[in-house]
Parts: C-alpha cells; structure tokens; sequence
C-alpha cells in the first residue's frame, strides 16, 4: 500500500488524544471516524475534534475550506466490527497497559482487511510486544502523537522487531500529507526517541530539588526562559554544532560527573507519592495548585504552540 492509497483512517478513544488524531487524518483528506465504546462518547469525541478544528480555523491553520472539508470527513462510531472491517489504517490510543493493547490488537487482526494497517499511539510500550499476537506483525507500528495532537507537529515512527520499512514509509509519507513531522525511531526502545530526552531531563529536575540545589519554580524557569525558550528553532546537537564540540565537550565532561544517574524513581518522587501527593488531580505536587489554575497553564501551553505554528518557523 502506498501512503496515497490510504482513503480511510479510524481513531480508537475519545479522550486526550482520539480526536485530536482523527483529526490530523480529516485535514489530511481521509475519512476519518473516532471510535468510542458507545455512542455517548462517540459523539463527545466528535464533538471535542470540531472544537479543535474551530480552534485551527480561528487561528488561520486550517483554511474555511480545509476545514469545511475535514468536518465532512469526520464521524463518530461505537460499531467497532464495522469500522475496523473497512479502515486503511487503525490508530488506537487507549490504556498504557500491555494486556489491553494485545488483546486489542489481536481482536483487530482478526477482522481488519489484509492489508490494512494497525497503528498504536503508545507513549513507551514497546510494539513488538503489543504486537505479538497478531499474525501482520509486519504491518504494525507506533505512531506516537504528542499531547495535543491537533496541534503538536511531532509524531514519532517506531519499528517493531517485524515492521516492514516500507510501510514506515508510506505511514511517513501520509502524515506528513497531514501536516505533520515524522520522525523514524529504528529500534523498538523504552521511551522511544521524544521521552527518552523528557525523562533524563525530569530526572535531573528532581534530582535538582531533591538536593535542595533549586526549587521547583526556579528549575521550570530555568528551562522556560533559557534553553527551552530557543528548543524549538534551534536542536540540542544544532547547539553543539554551533558553539563547537572542542568547548560542549570541555563542559560535558565537567558536568556529568555530577549529574544524578541513578536507576529507578527519584526518592523525592516516591516520598510525594507516598503522601498522596500526585500533582493536579490531588491538589499538590510540586506545586500547590490550590494557588494555580491548571486550565489557565495548559490554555498558556496551547497559546504559545498556536503561535509558534502561525509564525511558520
């Protein structure tokens, strides 16, 4: 199958990701149905990927006729026999939990067209597992969007043990028919390529105020408003390029004999846990979001890669 033989797209889940990655798909030109265990959240679904469009088109990325076109493109289903029997490509985004995807991905190996393709949004799992009881394991990959899909550009690739490169290809070709940027991670490796960067990064922010070194409010604006600030325009091995690997090497050597390698959760970490304190959903993390308002963190997120896209960098 070529990436433009792909005419039909299903997205399984309705929460975070679902409608966000149907989406992607209807701009891009392909029938694109959010798939949902009942008709309810089907059509909340439906209705959260029109919302996110509305937003796109407000802002000038999605053209009124691009967009009048993807929402005639979009359904909502809870027939799931029926909308895998038919769709080209399949992306669930359900539960990060092993069991689940294989029994998900064997029930749609047993009913979806030969040639169809089946596609997990899996953040770390590794897809040669989730794929082990099916029997294309050849035509089953991870497309990992990030969070939010509708508007983050990133999708990374991975390649199960068995996944044929070319239709990594074809997968690669179409999402970027859909205006997004894919990258190929060549191994099946834990935090694929984007969350192995963000992990090592979460560990030495721990670690930095474990160590009493800085808070946590310091450490993010360290991050927001030095590095992080040029990251999207300017790549981590761009910079070393630019200030010379003689002088990025002097301070590497310097620093990471210092930096926590420790294996595991950080002790700070698990002591929060430990007393219930889980971020947002408890009230405290590390922070006491009492005093913070989520939505208005997450609205400033979205404003900023909004305008980040409209600038056209």
């Amino acid at each position: 199958m070529s990436e433009n033989r792909f005419q039909t797209a299903a997205a399984i889940g309705t929460g975070m990701m679902g409608p966000g990655i149907a989406l992607t798909f209807a701009l891009g030109g392909l029938g694109s149905t959010i798939l949902s265990r009942n008709a309810d959240t089907a059509r909340a679904g439906l209705d959260k990927a029109l919302a996110q469009l509305q937003t796109l088109e407000t802002n000038g990325l999605a053209s009124p006729e691009s967009a009048e076109a993807a929402r005639g493109r979009l359904t909502a289903s809870a027939d799931f026999d029926a909308v895998i029997r038919q769709a080209d490509l399949v992306v669930e985004s359900g539960p990060e939990d092993m069991k689940f995807k294989q029994d998900l991905f064997a029930r749609m190996d047993a009913i979806a067209r030969p040639d169809a393709v089946l596609a997990s949004n899996t953040s770390g799992l590794s897809i040669t597992d989730i794929a082990s009881r099916s029997a294309r394991r050849d035509r089953i990959l991870t497309t990992h969007f990030w969070n939010p899909p509708y508007l983050m550009p990133l999708v990374e690739l991975v390649k199960g043990r068995d996944t044929a490169d070319a239709l990594v290809e074809d997968v690669r070709r179409l999402l970027e028919r859909c205006g997004k940027v894919a990258v190929v991670v060549k191994k099946d490796t834990p935090g694929q390529l984007g969350n192995r960067l963000q992990m090592a990064l979460v560990r030495e922010a721990v670690h930095i105020v474990q160590e009493g070194i800085a808070d946590a409010e310091s450490v993010d604006l360290a991050a927001k408003t030095g590095f992080g600030l040029r990251l999207p325009v300017y790549g981590i091995l761009e910079h070393q390029d630019m200030v010379g690997l003689d002088l990025g090497s002097r301070v590497l050597d310097y620093v990471t004999s210092d930096l926590n390698s420790d294996a595991g959760l950080p002790p700070l970490m698990r002591e929060m846990m430990e007393r219930g304190e889980l971020g947002v959903k408890t009230g405290k993390g590390f922070y006491d979001w009492s005093k913070r308002d989520a939505e208005a963190v997450k609205a400033r997120r979205d404003r900023f890669v909004l305008a980040f896209l409209k600038a056209g960098l």
